[in-house]
């Protein structure tokens, strides 16, 4: 069969695709609106498939070549075939998409819902129906063969009339039947699977289309975890959906034709077997509705420990600081346990399927012989080996294409559905955000951001406003050269203004104009997985000259020069590796790099300290973009002097608008406006809160693993994805039946596996026996009856029922030691897939942060979605065919050959043969099917990356690249997969010629050795036969599935992989603080030094200081100075070296857990987890309700919370998306304040407020951690300059330690230049907060700075005249 691109034919003729396979014919079905899945267009790389001819194509004789490269060297990705034009994913979406789009065109104009399997089908019909010529001529052939088996058989039996010239025709017939129908199966086979693939493809390019497009209410209907489970799962059911469907009308087909043909040589007796099996269909039937409804179960469940699993690696450093790996594990064990629950049951089910399958032909044929027997007639050889081939047949069709047909067709049917939802999920005005971003660039006049009494919502129901208007009449006018800055309190509505303009907030009332094209930089920096370059282009052209202004104007600079490869350095997911002023940098500079129209900046002066934040404005926003209409959100007051206009917001409303001057007239006082909390609740919470759509949060929770630059950059920033070589280890198999069962069990089962196959051979043999026995007894009576006219009647004769009785037994045994074998294969895969799985997400929650900073999201997830979905749902099945069919092929092979010992003359050397193509198919199988692993990670990682950064994609229209890059991957996962689909074939053809020339040897072997020897009878011919026969599909099928088991075991082998990872320190040790610890919080470093990995650079160098009990200390430092890795060495999230002690106790000698859960953590980046309110405040509940509503007034969200219906127990959605970044902020500090431990870390954690909040959490430090020993990392000097003690880094190095007012009458001080940059207004203030604290704290003025401008140390005295600089050496 010949095939363009790559494909089996689709076009009516398949001879005659080759010689369209030029140009042009895409257009014309275009113009037709025919199936463009079937167009011919080549591929212009070279494809060796079309440069070959037809035996090579029918026979897939052209992949040589790759199996020889194969089998020299493993397969690199570089080997794989080039995709051709047909399989390529823009193609095939765009073709999807066109029908998807007729549908919804439809049912606008008829109000019918949309048919998602209707578009497929329009795709489809015309190859589909193609394919069909190719399974009738496979089916006729098997359907025609067991007639030529029982004329062949009668050659052998007493007193035969039949020549050896015919036994010999019979022979050839047989044989060539059965190469007729492997020539046709495998190209079948082939062909759909291939349209499977394209079906998978086109629906996943469609979904990722259709998530660029979701409006902020779709992204709050669906989670990531489902749209990554809809990816790895639901479209996957379309691989084989389409191979055995044909079946459902094939099958009934056969069984007419079967019948007539039993009839006319059984009688009524045929409808005793046949009645079995038409009973089994609907049986079947029933099965696949069930099966149907238990994976639609299931896969909600999957959803739902997928998206816990995608929470938990985002937020897994803060599970690790709170010290909360216990009750996360217990989620999704308890997640995973429902899920295995339902797939026991399923696996019942598939256990019951197998068992039915493997005992049909025997309870066919005992019930249709018996009957037949008891009846009064005479068995024959030639009936039996017609209906025991027959039965075969119809086996196949009915106990498994069908129920597979049926089981497919339910399970895509469920998966189309649960895709047509999500391609039906709310979209953006797509209309209105295409005019407002046209490409046509507007004279520099005409730009513009208009606003007028704009209303907005993030909650609709039908279009209407159910819950807290977010925006209420907002008027605001942007034009060239001006900026305009935006402040107010956490939850005023900011950020959602911002997302208003860019058209990502529904809009209930009022309008907004954008004349020109859009830049956003986003509150939450997003930084993807590639190289800082292509984070800053953003799919733009590269002009150096461009780009290195846009680093020195957004002061990256020094920050590119230490890192590994410059510009060219890979940060990893999230961007992991870099500090979050790095990131908010980076996102600035892709803003600025793209030299857009209008810009809007959401806060991205907070993450970096005063120095940079000054260039920032003064030079990069200020100076930059003095052309541009720019609108900056931000908490900094002390620009505020410095733009054009200012809007005031409180609640979602304009509480002042106009110049500074003007504002300051009016009588709005800033800062008071920020720092006092009225008494009711401003920070009014929004369903999807004030930076829903921004950034998807759920990925922004990992913090800055360090601010040192070169911190975690391994050489490349993040690992390549390992590949396994060679053959799957017997370590795998060791484990996977260790944790699926142990010894004991594994004895068990292999014991009931020999019992099954002892039963099988028993009863096929004792039937050949019986029939020969009964055709001898019958022709001895013949031939007694011409001599002798009064004998008895045969029946009295000859005595059956001992016959029956034993044939009863044995058949009896088969049939429940199969449902026991079955149900144990079953028992042990999920076993194994459950314990393994527990076992894998023990080891990840115990891996160190290391592992999560150089392995992305995606990577991590496909190992929990993927892999374990084939040891779920693949490996079962597999694991059963390779045992049940190994076993039948050695039985058969026994069978034969003691009754033909001439035929192990020629199985040896096909054994040996047989021995060589599996080892030399294996070589390249397993890589293709590891590569095939490896390129289907980008995809979840790229889909992930795409969600998370959803909105900086959409304001930046670069939709098109982004799905260019998912059609890249797609593509390269599809080049995989094909090469997979191609060498399964090739392996299969060898294999089904193998067993062709097998069947030749039993066929002409028999009628051989027949003319030289008497040992061989009807009845031993016609089991030789069958079982020849039954190796046909079987035999090739099997050593398939032996080889798709070790395939499959490579995921079992990268789960493995993932349950040896090297863990963290462990949670308890032997030394157990005492009760009280710590008592005093008084914390040391003696020589503490850090590096993120072994061998790594040292962010922490040599770090000697002590902070004294109930201390508080303010930490500051440029950005990359190392000020979270203080905090990361505190906690060792890091192992450090040198020591750090605690009340005198060393930290690594304590568990983690002990270390951890006494350290209060309020992190820079806000946490929240789905589930509700009161888990995520006390996820171990050790507070009483009481508790927690003190800690949230506390923190002023008492009223928030008690607003919401379910008080406490309200849902928080993926990522906290329906809180502001200042209410999670608060919510972190609620937490802190139910700990009640001795020692406080606050990570930057007022980066992201405004001031007001910013002093409430100052405040509510100070009033509720009094007693406790403070650390303040900050970037905002003015939180810490009323610290006790500020510690200053630089380079990893104190560089500064001791009271604020100390440090600042250093003129050339760190600190005293990190004040002076912050403005003279600024300054004096700063400068005031340090003097009243010191001298709140010294009365007796130890410095003397009251009476001297100049700072003398108490120790002037003992240094000797005319010393200007002096030494002095302690040691510690």
């Amino acid at each position: 069969m010949s095939s363009s691109n790559g494909s089996i034919g689709m076009s009516p003729k398949p001879t005659k695709e080759e010689g369209d396979a030029g140009g042009g014919r895409a257009s014309k079905e275009d113009e037709s609106n025919k199936s463009e899945w079937s167009n011919t267009d080549n591929s212009a790389s070279y494809h060796p498939y079309l440069h070959t001819n037809w035996i090579s194509k029918l026979f897939f004789c052209w992949l040589t070549p790759l199996f020889r490269t194969g089998y020299k060297r493993p397969l690199q990705i570089d080997d794989m075939y080039p995709l051709l034009d047909n399989d390529k994913t823009q193609h095939l979406v765009d073709t999807l998409e066109r029908e998807w789009e007729k549908e919804i065109r439809k049912s606008k104009d008829s109000s019918a819902d949309p048919s998602l399997g209707k578009a497929i089908g329009r795709c489809l019909w015309k190859p589909v129906s193609i394919s069909m010529l190719f399974v009738v001529l496979e089916e006729a052939c098997r359907t025609t063969q067991p007639l030529f088996v029982s004329l062949l058989v009668m050659y052998f039996t007493v007193d035969s009339d039949i020549t050896t010239q015919d036994a010999y025709m019979y022979a050839a017939m047989v044989v060539l039947l059965s190469a007729v129908a492997i020539t046709a199966h495998h190209p079948y086979f082939f062909y759909n699977s291939l349209l499977g693939m394209r079906i998978r493809v086109a629906c996943s390019g469609l979904i990722y289309r259709k998530s660029l497009r979701l409006s902020s209410i779709a992204l709050g209907q669906t989670t990531v975890g489902q749209v990554v489970n809809i990816l790895s799962n639901d479209v996957n059911r379309f691989d084989q959906a389409l191979l055995f469907i044909p079946y459902l009308w094939i099958g009934p087909l056969q069984v007419i034709i079967v019948t007539v043909l039993l009839w006319y040589e059984l009688g009524p007796s045929c409808f005793a077997g046949m009645s079995i099996l038409l009973l089994m269909a609907p049986l079947q039937a029933w099965f696949g509705t069930l099966f149907s409804k238990f994976r639609a179960k299931t896969a909600i469940l999957t959803d739902e420990r997928v998206r816990f699993m995608n929470e938990i690696i985002s937020g897994m450093r803060v599970i690790k600081m709170y010290a909360w790996e216990k009750p996360f594990g217990h989620l999704v064990s308890e997640s995973r346990r429902r899920e295995i629950w339902k797939i026991r049951k399923s696996s019942l089910l598939r256990g019951t399927n197998l068992a039915f399958f493997f005992t049909t032909t025997s309870l066919v044929s005992f019930a249709t012989f018996v009957v037949y027997s008891l009846t009064g007639n005479t068995l024959t050889s030639r009936k039996v080996y017609l209906a025991i081939p027959l039965f075969n047949v119809i086996r196949l069709s009915i106990s498994l294409f069908l129920p597979f047909g049926i089981m497919m067709t339910t399970e895509a049917v469920v998966s189309i559905r649960r895709i047509k939802e999500f391609l039906m999920l709310e979209e953006l005005d797509q209309a209105a955000i295409e005019k407002q971003h046209c490409n046509l660039r507007p004279k520099s006049e005409d730009i513009q951001v208009n606003v007028e009494n704009l209303s907005a919502s993030w909650d609709q129901v039908d279009g209407e406003t159910s819950m807290t208007m977010v925006l209420k009449n907002i008027s605001l006018s942007v034009k060239p050269g001006e900026l305009l800055a935006i402040v107010g309190p956490v939850g005023c509505g900011k950020s959602s203004l911002l997302m208003g303009i860019m058209k990502e907030l529904p809009h209930m009332t009022g309008t907004v104009e954008v004349t020109g094209r859009l830049a956003y930089a986003s509150q939450l920096p997003w930084v993807f997985s590639g190289t800082v370059k292509e984070n800053i282009l953003f799919g733009k052209p590269y002009d150096k000259e461009q780009f290195n202004h846009v680093i020195e104007i957004c002061a990256l600079k020094k920050d590119l020069k230490v890192l590994p490869k410059k510009e060219e350095t890979i940060v990893g997911e999230r961007g992991v590796n870099l500090s979050g002023g790095q990131r908010a940098r980076i996102g600035l500079a892709r803003a600025i790099y793209n030299d857009m129209d209008v810009y809007l900046l959401d806060d991205p002066l907070s993450a970096v300290d005063t120095e940079v934040g000054k260039h920032l404005f003064d030079i990069c926003i200020r100076d930059g973009l003095k052309d541009k209409p720019c609108i900056l959100v931000t908490h900094q007051l002390q620009y505020l002097e410095s733009v054009d206009k200012i809007l005031v917001m409180t609640d979602g409303e304009i509480a002042g608008y106009g110049t500074y001057k003007e504002l300051q007239s009016s009588g709005i006082d800033f800062a008071s406006l920020l720092k006092e909390r009225k008494d009711e609740n401003e920070d009014s919470v929004s369903h999807h809160g004030s930076t829903c759509g921004s950034e998807k949060p759920q990925y922004t929770s990992q913090t800055s693993v360090t601010e040192s630059v070169d911190s975690t950059f391994a050489e490349e920033g993040e690992e390549e994805e390992t590949k396994a070589i060679g053959t799957v280890s017997s370590m795998v198999y060791r484990r996977f039946f260790a944790a699926g069962g142990g010894i004991c069990f594994l004895i068990f089962f292999t014991l009931a596996n020999i019992t099954v196959q002892s039963f099988f051979n028993a009863s096929d043999w004792w039937l050949s026996y019986w029939v020969y026995h009964e055709e001898l007894a019958f022709s001895e009576y013949e031939s007694m009856n011409l001599t002798n006219a009064t004998a008895e009647p045969f029946v009295e004769e000859f005595d059956s029922n001992w016959y029956i009785y034993i044939f009863c037994g044995l058949t009896t045994g088969l049939f429940v030691m199969s449902f026991v074998r079955s149900f144990m294969t079953f028992h042990l895969s999920i076993n194994a897939s459950e314990n393994l799985h527990n076992e894998m997400f023990q080891a990840i929650v115990r891996a160190p942060m290391r592992f999560f900073d150089t392995n992305p999201i995606g990577r991590i997830l496909n190992r929990f979605a993927k892999d374990i979905g084939f040891m779920d749902d693949l490996l079962p099945l597999t694991l059963a065919d390779v045992v049940q069919i190994g076993l039948m092929v050695f039985g058969a092979i026994v069978t034969v050959a003691v009754f033909n010992p001439i035929v192990l003359i020629f199985v040896v050397p096909l054994g040996v043969v047989f021995i060589f193509v599996r080892l030399y198919y294996l070589h390249t199988s397993r890589d293709v099917k590891r590569m095939e692993g490896l390129t289907r990670s980008p995809v979840f990682s790229h889909l992930s990356a795409t969600l998370q950064g959803l909105s900086t994609v959409r304001a930046f229209q670069v939709q098109q690249s982004f799905t260019d890059q998912f059609e890249f991957y797609q593509d390269r996962h599809s080049q995989a997969w094909y090469l997979f689909l191609t060498t399964s074939r090739y392996f299969g053809v060898w294999l089904d010629w193998l067993a062709v020339i097998f069947v030749a040897v039993v066929t002409f072997g028999s009628v051989i050795v027949s003319s030289v020897s008497e040992n061989l009878n009807s009845g031993v011919v016609g089991l030789s036969l069958s079982y020849a026969l039954s190796l046909m599909g079987a035999f090739q099928w099997g050593v398939r599935q032996s080889a798709e088991l070790e395939n499959l075991m490579t995921s079992t082998e990268r789960v493995i992989e993932y349950t040896d990872i090297e863990p963290e320190a462990p949670f308890e040790t032997d030394l157990k603080p005492s009760p009280d610890w710590p008592k005093y919080g008084i914390i040391t470093f003696e020589g503490a030094s850090l590096s993120y990995y072994e061998g790594g650079p040292p962010v922490l160098k040599r770090l000697y200081c002590c902070i004294r009990a109930k201390e508080k200390v303010g930490v500051a430092g440029r950005t990359g100075a190392g000020k979270s890795s203080l905090m990361t060495a505190l906690l060792r999230l890091a192992e450090p070296t040198g020591n750090i002690m605690i009340d005198g106790v060393l930290t690594s000698d304590l568990g983690l857990h002990d270390l951890r859960k006494n350290i209060s953590i309020i992190p820079q980046d806000p946490v929240l987890f789905s589930g509700s309110l009161r888990r995520n405040l006390d996820p171990f509940e050790e507070h009483t309700e009481n508790d927690l509503w003190k800690a949230l007034e506390e923190v002023q969200l008492k009223v928030t919370v008690s607003e919401f219906p379910e008080k406490l127990e309200s849902q928080v959605t993926e990522g906290g998306t329906n809180f502001s970044v200042g209410q999670r902020q608060l919510l972190c500090l609620a937490r802190a304040v139910l700990r009640h431990t001795r020692i406080l870390v606050v990570d930057e954690a007022t980066a992201n407020v405004d001031i007001k909040t910013d002093t409430l959490i100052q405040a509510t430090i100070r009033e509720k951690f009094k007693h406790c020993t403070v650390l303040t990392i900050a970037h905002r000097l003015n939180t810490i300059m009323d610290s006790d003690r500020i510690l200053i880094l630089d380079d990893g190095k104190i560089a500064e330690f001791d009271e604020p007012y100390v440090l600042l009458q250093k003129e050339d001080g760190l600190l005293s230049k990190m004040v002076y940059e912050s403005g003279r207004a600024e300054a004096a203030k700063l400068l005031e907060i340090a003097r009243e604290k010191y001298y709140h704290s010294n009365s007796s003025d130890p410095y003397g700075f009251s009476e001297k401008d100049i700072p003398t140390s108490p120790l002037s005295k003992l240094i000797p005249e005319g010393v200007v600089n002096l030494t002095i050496e302690t040691n510690l």
